[in-house]
């Protein structure tokens, strides 16, 4: 089998402009003297390449090194989000209060409060029927206002979906990659309110 014959190339330094065949693949220049003059321009785009697969590397390492209990923050904070964004023009869950302009900008004084906390019920911690936009004083200081929520929640979700937030539920331990996978759900539906929005 013959190799195919390479075609003579132009040296990349303007000073030289010799032409010459290339001895590899993706040679630019014709020597040595030539790589040394050319070396400069190229360096800012090799430090930025190099930077790139750098951050690549230092975000695959932390990925591994996230605990399950991380992976939850994260999920949670997507799904929280979510909740916010999906509720925005709507008053507290728990006693009504309206969010004004700024709150609707910043989303400072608003939580995503669950109806049943994540402690009694795990299982219920990313439904989203079980949590609504909240005021901040309602859900931290007030413990989450739980009979006003209810008076509420039947009004905007009906008493049948109420009952069985209220009922038994199977017990869910998330494995890592179902909770990766809640996060990239919700962070989908993010998105897609925030285009809708726009």
């Amino acid at each position: 089998m013959i190799a195919k014959q390479r075609k003579p190339k132009k040296c990349r330094v303007p000073e030289c402009g010799a032409s010459f065949v290339p001895a590899r693949l993706g040679q630019a220049v014709c020597s040595p003297a030539c790589a040394i003059l050319d070396a400069p321009k190229n360096q800012e785009k090799a430090r930025k390449a190099l930077a790139q697969v750098e951050r690549s590397e230092i975000k695959v390492r932390k990925e591994k090194l996230k605990s399950r209990a991380g992976h939850l923050r994260e999920a949670q904070a997507a799904v929280n989000e979510y909740v916010r964004l999906r509720d925005a023009h709507l008053p507290c869950i728990s006693c009504d209060s309206m969010p004004n302009d700024s709150d609707l900008m910043t989303g400072s004084r608003w939580d995503a409060g669950h109806y049943r906390s994540v402690g009694a019920c795990p299982e219920l911690r990313f439904e989203p029927l079980n949590i609504h936009r909240q005021c901040v004083k309602c859900n931290r200081n007030l413990s989450g206002n739980a009979v006003e929520y209810r008076i509420r929640l039947v009004q905007r979700i009906g008493a049948e979906k109420v009952a069985w937030l209220e009922g038994l539920h199977a017990p869910c331990k998330y494995t890592v990659e179902e909770i990766k996978a809640i996060k990239t759900k919700f962070r989908a539906m993010i998105r897609e309110l925030k285009r809708a929005v726009a």
